[in-house]
């Protein structure tokens, strides 16, 4: 009789085929076997009757796969009967949630790390694009960008052109965080609700992104208040975030911490929208090109340079990085110099969203909401380029 095996059936359970411990024993098969032992391994009962109530509470939350190997035979009142060996091999269901519960815990914050490590690192590079950006936007700076630079320089010294970054840091790292792991976790989720688990849509990458870009502004923009209020004029006198912090809190109340919440969701939702769906068309059309295919067909699969496991080359995921970057910034940037304004509004003249808009047209023409576009897509480009690149490397380096 050749080797099997019987599945114990026990509802709610994924698969037996993980054992955690084994238990060996035999039965013998002949007519003066218990009628309840014969029936529970004839018909795969889930019952452990005859067993004892101690087994059948065990046997409740467990699985058994018993491997029975007919070629033993011994000898039993003077008759030759057929003796079966047993291996039960056993899965306890709450250590295998316990285990599956810790490695998606695991793999979340490598995913979080890899966001937060792209934003402080392309954050820090362009720091200076972005302070300068500030000055147009806040600031209402009119003079020419050389000229910019060279005021910063000489008041400021080298320094003045990284002033805010570290607070900057501390607003993007857990925003881009967040952004990224919201935006896979929101797109797995479209793609598992749609019925159809192979294809990702433009509409699945746009909605996603949309709310990843909501999610993150609203667990974020605190910071960002605080940061524009400290490169704002008067600022340095607040004495760093924790001065502004406790003197927004004191004189205009916590909720001062959420100026532009509105303008922020309007401006982020088509932002990421926008950001991710641009990249991932992008991306998804080498990657099932010619070019693309072959790369994917030689790509190292694990060991030596990480740069050579990116699916797509340095040099072009930097560039649709940069690509998605600008598409996002131009579609959004008359909300972002609204949300701006509004952060520096205090509460004797603060208006709403519309009304702010209304005095920035009427003040500087339709052109004023694409004030600092220049330098800010001066900015957007590295920035986008290099927390892409640097995103996709972490996720090859952290194994997410």
């Amino acid at each position: 009789m050749a080797p099997q095996e019987i599945y114990l059936r026990v509802p709610a359970v994924a698969s037996p085929l993980d054992p955690v411990c084994f238990l060996s024993g035999g039965i013998f098969l002949d007519t003066s076997a218990p009628t309840n032992l014969t029936r529970f391994i004839s018909n795969g009962e889930s019952s452990a009757v005859g067993f004892g109530s101690k087994l059948r509470r065990s046997l409740s939350r467990r699985v058994a796969v018993i491997c029975m190997d007919g070629r033993n035979w011994r000898k039993r009142g003077g008759n030759a009967v057929k003796f079966m060996s047993l291996t039960a091999s056993i899965k306890d269901k709450e250590s295998d949630r316990d285990s599956s519960s810790k490695s998606n815990a695991v793999n979340t914050m490598k995913h979080l790390w890899a966001g937060a490590v792209a934003a402080m690192v392309s954050r820090t590079m362009v720091a200076p694009l972005e302070r300068l950006k500030l000055e147009y936007m806040i600031r209402g700076e009119q003079r020419k960008l050389p000229e910019a630079i060279y005021a910063i320089a000489v008041s400021q010294g080298l320094k003045g052109f990284w002033r805010g970054n570290f607070v900057n840091i501390l607003r993007t790292a857990p925003f881009k965080a967040i952004n990224f792991y919201a935006y896979d976790t929101y797109r797995k989720y479209l793609i598992r609700i749609s019925g159809d688990q192979q294809a990702t849509t433009n509409l699945h990458r746009m909605m996603a992104g949309a709310a990843a870009g909501i999610t993150a502004t609203i667990l974020c923009i605190p910071m960002d208040t605080i940061r524009t209020k400290m490169v704002a004029p008067g600022g340095e006198a607040l004495g760093g975030i924790v001065g502004v912090f406790y003197h927004m809190v004191r004189t205009e109340g916590f909720f001062s911490l959420y100026k532009g919440l509105l303008p922020s969701i309007i401006s982020m939702a088509p932002s990421g929208a926008v950001f991710y769906s641009v990249y991932d068309i992008l991306k998804s059309a080498y990657l099932y090109s010619p070019e693309g295919m072959r790369r994917r067909s030689t790509m190292i699969k694990s060991g030596g340079n990480k740069l050579d496991q990116l699916e797509l080359n340095p040099a072009r995921t930097l560039l649709y990085g940069a690509i998605s970057g600008c598409c996002a910034e131009i579609t959004t940037f008359p909300f972002e110099v609204v949300r701006r304004q509004l952060q520096m509004q205090v509460r004797a003249n603060r208006l709403n969203a519309v009304a702010t808009c209304v005095k920035i047209v009427e003040q500087g023409g339709i052109t004023a909401l694409y004030s600092g576009l220049f330098p800010s897509l001066l900015q957007v480009l590295p920035s986008a380029a290099i927390t892409f690149f640097v995103y996709e490397l972490m996720k090859k380096v952290l194994e997410v």
